[in-house]
């Protein structure tokens, strides 16, 4: 028995561009795909092309041939995998946006803050790990040990956390990119 795959209108259409990405992605013709799911290369071609309906016992032969899952060859097509959409964190004289997500590739972590000048200077800290960080608009102090800093907009700061650091607006509003490593989020994000 036959069962036609059965979604969203463009899902059909998604499923028969992944198929023909993923084989031209492995340099394979259609006589080589359709030998590996053993059927025909005029019913490959014409699932590719749209002449035929997609199948589901076709599909799995074609998943398996292609080494991906069937469930991620028909997924649907969504946003939320590719958009992040950030909300605020308020602490104190920052807010922040976090901008990646919590699997980011090895414990990093992006996010955007908009910073005020504080009413007093923060007292530097020392933690293990590395931070960077570019400035999209004003100017950040950055003391780094016995050292003051200023990064302007435009620029990018990039140091040791082992050395005692802290870093604030200086001048106005101030917004910045910034990269912390695991330590480097414990120690300045909002929690």
């Amino acid at each position: 028995m036959t069962q036609e795959v059965s979604g969203p209108p463009d899902l059909d259409g998604l499923v028969r561009e992944r198929i023909r990405s993923l084989r031209l992605a492995r340099g394979w013709t259609l006589d080589s795909l359709a030998r590996r799911c053993e059927m025909s290369a005029s019913t490959l071609s014409r699932i590719e092309t749209g002449g035929r309906r997609v199948a589901l016992d076709q599909l799995v032969p074609i998943a398996r041939a292609l080494d991906i899952s069937l469930d991620r060859l028909v997924e649907p097509a969504a946003d939320e995998d590719v958009v992040i959409r950030p909300e605020a964190q308020s602490d104190g004289d920052a807010i922040t946006w976090l901008l990646s997500r919590d699997r980011a590739d090895a414990g990093v972590m992006v996010a955007k803050m908009r910073l005020q000048p504080p009413s007093e200077w923060p007292t530097p800290r020392i933690h293990a790990g590395h931070e960077w960080f570019t400035v999209l608009s004003g100017s950040i102090r950055l003391t780094l040990g016995e050292r003051i800093v200023y990064v302007e907009a435009g620029e990018a700061a990039e140091f040791s956390t082992m050395t005692p650091h802290a870093f604030c607006a200086h001048g106005g509003v101030t917004e910045i990119l910034t990269i912390f490593d695991r330590e480097g989020q414990r120690a300045h994000l909002p929690r």
